[in-house]
């Protein structure tokens, strides 16, 4: 009997890697579960992303539903995954499939569930889910078994020029420099502009499965290009986008890395301020402490959950919340999805530009003048196999001279320093990695932090 523990679903879906675990096989069977889950005359949406054979692999989950009695809609294009997302609340579908492994490296490719809100499927769904795999065998075609080719992008670009202000930005001259680091975010912030003074220009935009043989993850190492172009030349705002194009990071005039702690202030200044939005801020355990600043100055609600988007997801259907956000640049905002968008969130940094008349350097220095500057390191240690989770009596009650604080252990564990910095341990839930980050208004002491990390998991 096939053995179901490589299917596995952890912070945002399941992947595996093509050829090995994810195969034509064990798709079939997820997907004969999700259906098994959902129930015949359902409905449900299938869009995919740039990655290798990931229309094939959207073409079979979608035959799969369609052959359990369910309205399958399949998308006629290379979609981010927001778009799927926004397609299932809008359509008032019951379940959404995304074929991607998000920032994974060429060789993955993945499976993400959005329930009807288009948020991500929480712990409860996907764990029903891999309750049912194997459970019954996979449906073959019906003789009046049909699935629908939908344009779920058309729906999209509509949405978002609603959205966002473009009355606000239409007669601004900003020149942006998208790096869609050849995911599937390649042409939908140009489209949203048409017709504005904005001028895009995209780099890594043309399909390329093995991602220019780097991981399509908008982290400051992978952006190298994107920074020295935005030193040497006249742009006003970089955005970089991941794999499935629900993550960014952005980069300033002279090559300055924004990174995606400092843009979930941005966003959560900009909407409270400029567009006068209620609300609380998310964010995750690994969070930023200026966001805390923020907040507390706003006068809004602070939540912190663990580290993955659907934990944000369901406080954004649960509460008041105008803008929520993890460290890997997940960017989730009110009146819209409960989900990320790395194209809604660069268009809305452009926005800001745009309503305090702006560059977005000008705006990073006062907000961290404000709300205090920190130096946020983070680092993946590459293990021979799946890490075990640290547990905080693993850890030693003093660090680098001082006593340790506090010890938040709710999703990894995290010691908080007496002078507000702090050192966190976390196990990837997709790979064979321990995550480490530190933060401190010192840089030499954030590095100090991370260096003793290290040393303390190769202890």
């Amino acid at each position: 009997m096939l053995s179901y523990n490589e299917i596995k679903f952890g912070t945002d879906g399941w992947r595996g890697i093509i050829a090995d675990n994810y195969t034509f096989k064990n798709l079939k069977i997820v997907s004969q579960a999700v259906a098994d889950y959902l129930g015949t005359g359902k409905s449900v949406a299938v869009g995919y992303d740039s990655r290798f054979m990931s229309d094939r692999f959207a073409e079979i989950a979608a035959e799969v539903f369609a052959n359990n009695g369910i309205r399958t809609q399949l998308s006629d294009r290379i979609i981010p995954t927001p778009t799927l997302s926004l397609a299932v609340k809008l359509r008032r579908l019951d379940l959404g499939i995304m074929i991607t492994a998000s920032h994974n490296p060429c060789e993955y490719n993945g499976f993400k569930i959005k329930n009807s809100s288009g948020g991500a499927a929480d712990v409860e769904v996907t764990d029903k889910v891999e309750s049912l795999l194997g459970n019954t065998a996979v449906k073959e075609a019906g003789s009046n078994v049909k699935v629908e080719k939908a344009d779920f992008a058309s729906d999209y670009i509509k949405f978002i020029r609603a959205y966002i202000d473009l009355k606000q930005i239409k007669k601004k001259k900003f020149r942006v420099l998208v790096d869609a680091m050849y995911g599937a975010g390649n042409s939908f912030f140009g489209e949203v502009l048409k017709g504005t003074g904005i001028e895009v220009e995209f780099m890594r935009s043309d399909f390329n499965p093995s991602f220019g043989r780097s991981r399509p993850e908008p982290v400051q190492g992978n952006l190298k290009e994107l920074i020295r172009r935005m030193k040497e030349e006249k742009f006003d705002l970089g955005v970089a986008l991941d794999g499935d194009a629900d993550r960014l990071a952005a980069v300033a005039p002279g090559g300055v890395f924004i990174h995606p702690q400092k843009i979930l202030g941005l966003l959560a200044l900009h909407l409270n301020q400029d567009r006068g939005w209620s609300g609380g801020i998310v964010k995750t355990i690994c969070g930023t402490n200026m966001i805390d600043n923020i907040a507390e100055t706003l006068g809004v609600p602070l939540y912190e959950t663990p580290v993955g988007f659907k934990y944000i997801s369901n406080l954004m259907e649960t509460k008041d919340i105008v803008a929520g956000g993890e460290e890997a640049g997940g960017m989730g905002v009110k009146n819209y999805i409960p989900e990320r968008d790395g194209t809604m969130a660069g268009l809305l940094l452009l926005e800001m530009m745009s309503y305090r008349r702006k560059n977005i350097l000008k705006i990073l220095n006062e907000m961290e003048k404000e709300f205090g500057k920190y130096y946020y390191l983070r680092c993946d240690l590459h293990l021979d196999k799946a890490p075990v989770a640290p547990k905080k009596e693993d850890f030693p009650q003093e660090i680098l001279g001082e006593k340790v604080a506090q010890v938040k252990d709710f999703d990894g564990v995290k010691l908080i320093l007496k002078d507000g910095s702090w050192l966190m341990f976390r196990a990837s839930g997709t790979e064979p990695l321990m995550r480490l980050y530190s933060e401190s208004k010192s840089l030499s002491r954030a590095k100090q932090l991370l260096d003793l990390g290290g040393e303390l998991i190769h202890a």
